[in-house]
């Protein structure tokens, strides 16, 4: 069965246990304005022994200051970076209805180091930058959502 992890929950890796397979949720999160993909991914992953870790976190506060000193916002980038590190897939989603800046930085800073799956459908602003990067990188794309939720199904199920 699949655990998830919302952020700020501590999780942590299981020693001496069944080594499970992490996933990471990256990609789109903004408020109000992109698809609540991550939901789907989990449902998809439910029966599966994986543990999923979804920065999309329940009590976000749109109000609160994005600055380092900001202990919440500290909490919140230094919990998706630590899941981004420790991931063996990371599934990257880009809504075509946001801007999604963190999302690009992360898909900057991970796409060498690990097995990255990305979607980043037509109408995306930034969709020319994602296919050239991935392309260099020889990073994995899909085209649709149903794709991405297919591979990273597909990859928990192979543990790579």
């Amino acid at each position: 069965m699949a655990t998830v992890y919302k952020a700020p929950a501590d999780w942590a890796v299981e020693e001496g246990g069944t080594p499970r397979h992490i996933v990471f949720l990256a990609g789109s999160t903004e408020m109000g304005v992109a698809e609540k993909w991550q939901d789907r991914v989990c449902r998809e992953l439910a029966d599966e022994n994986v543990v999923i870790l979804n920065p999309r976190r329940d009590d976000w506060d749109a109000s609160w200051v994005t600055r380092a000193d900001n202990p919440q916002f500290r909490q919140q980038v230094e919990w998706e970076l630590t899941g981004l590190e420790w991931a063996d897939t990371i599934a990257m989603y880009f809504d075509p209805a946001t801007k999604s800046p963190t999302s690009l930085l992360e898909l900057g800073l991970h796409i060498a180091c690990c097995g990255m799956i990305v979607c980043c459908p037509e109408g995306f602003w930034r969709k020319g930058n994602v296919d050239i990067v991935c392309q260099r990188y020889n990073v994995e794309q899909v085209d649709t959502l149903e794709e991405l939720i297919h591979r990273v199904v597909e990859r928990a199920v192979e543990g790579t």
